[in-house]
Formats: C-alpha cells, sequence, structure tokens
C-alpha cells in the first residue's frame, strides 16, 4: 500500500483545536496559506492553478490520530448528547483521520524557493498537514438541491463585545482592526461544548488566535472579550 506523504502545511491563524470553526467561510476575515513543500513545491506543480477560484484541501486530523475513533459520534449541531453515525458527520475522529474543505484560492505567493497557496477562510489548525489539493468544479461539485440533513442551515451567531480593558491592549496591537474582526468572527461561532449551550456558565475561557491569548466569558447569548495578551 503506498503511504500518503503531506504535499504542504496550512498556516492559520488558530494555534489550537479549541474554537477553530466547525467549517471553511465562517470566519470570512481569518485568511490563511498552505505552504508547499516536497516535490509540488514547484511552479510546475501549481501551473494553470490560478484559473480556479477555489480548492478542495485534503488533510490529515494530526492531533487526533493517536486517539482512535468510535462508530458513532455526538455533533454539536444536535447539541452535544444525541448519537450518529461517524460517516454521517464531520467529526474530526475518524477511521483514517481525513479531512476535506471546499476554500477560496486567492492567488499564489513565492518568497524564495518557498512556493504558497494564498486561501481565504479555512477550518484549520496552524500546521495541519495537507496531503492533496484538487480545483473545486462548480459544474460538478455545487449541487443547488443538495440536502442537508440535521445542518441544513448555518449555526445562529452570538452577540461579540470588548470589555475596555481588551479594547485597550488591541489598540496596540499592529492590524488591530484585522484581529479585533478575526476575534469577533471566531467567539460568534460559540466554540465552547455544544452541551454548554443556553445554561448558566460562570467559567472564563481562553483561544490561541495569532500570538494572542484571548479570554472571554459567556452569558446566554453574548460573548464578553476579556483579556486580551500576548503569549
Amino acid at each position: 500500500m503506498h503511504a500518503i506523504t503531506p504535499i504542504g502545511t496550512i498556516e492559520s491563524p488558530y494555534k489550537e483545536k479549541f474554537a477553530v470553526p466547525r467549517q471553511p467561510r465562517l470566519v470570512p476575515s481569518a485568511t490563511a496559506r498552505v505552504k508547499l513543500s516536497g516535490g509540488v513545491n514547484c511552479q510546475e506543480a501549481i501551473r494553470g492553478i490560478e484559473q480556479f477560484s477555489h480548492l478542495w484541501l485534503l488533510f490529515l486530523f494530526d492531533q487526533n490520530l493517536a486517539a482512535g475513533w468510535k462508530p458513532t459520534v455526538r455533533p454539536p449541531r444536535l447539541g452535544g448528547n444525541e448519537r450518529i453515525g461517524v460517516l454521517a458527520s464531520r467529526s474530526t475522529f475518524r477511521p483514517n483521520g481525513i479531512g476535506m474543505s471546499a476554500v477560496e484560492l486567492k492567488g499564489i505567493s513565492q518568497e524564495g524557493d518557498q512556493f504558497y497557496l494564498e486561501l481565504g477562510s479555512v477550518d484549520l489548525v496552524d500546521g495541519t498537514p495537507i496531503v492533496d489539493i484538487k480545483p473545486y468544479i462548480p459544474y460538478s461539485d455545487a449541487i443547488i438541491d443538495a440536502q442537508g440533513g440535521y445542518a441544513e442551515q448555518e449555526p445562529e451567531k452570538a452577540i461579540v463585545c470588548f470589555l475596555p480593558s481588551a479594547v485597550e491592549s488591541l489598540e496596540k496591537l499592529k492590524n488591530s482592526q484585522h484581529i479585533r474582526q478575526v476575534i469577533e468572527q471566531v467567539l460568534a461561532q460559540d466554540p465552547r461544548p455544544a452541551y454548554k449551550k443556553n445554561k448558566p456558565d460562570l467559567k472564563e475561557y481562553a483561544v490561541n488566535l495569532f500570538n494572542l491569548n484571548v479570554k472571554f466569558t459567556v452569558n446566554d447569548n453574548l460573548v464578553s472579550v476579556t483579556v486580551i495578551e500576548r503569549f
């Protein structure tokens, strides 16, 4: 059997699994890129790719491989309580640990001998191994009347506010407006475990984005950013 060798890695703002969007394009401001490696890190391997507006990324859930998998899972969209088959879900704990995402291709960049694919919003942790890249073909891949089962609609977004101390920390950062947009869009997804939603929750949470530790609390549908500090 042929071994699968990664052809690149993702560079994204998400430094840990917690708070990564559950689907691509849910956090429009959080752009990313693929750092190509090995034999595909060359102009010939990506010749013509700029013709396509979107790509399929096939990747490894490398941080979950050692944990194994089970035949049933509890999807967050069902409140984290109801079990369904793993193949009827997009759980990160899968038989072969392979995921796929449709992402926007914004362009190609080069730094010395290193090539990058510049992407729009992704749902991937920084450093995720990419095992294949394929062009998104609209006439074939976009199925207008497809049924989305329990995930038919985009999840409801929470309201995000920044406390004065967090705003003060933001204003000291380069590209503060962009960073604020990413934080707001990430936390609007309410990254807490599904069973925590719609219940009293006094805990203060933290998520690592860019080189920042962002702390927040949640009260009903309101997310309050309390602290923003560098690692």
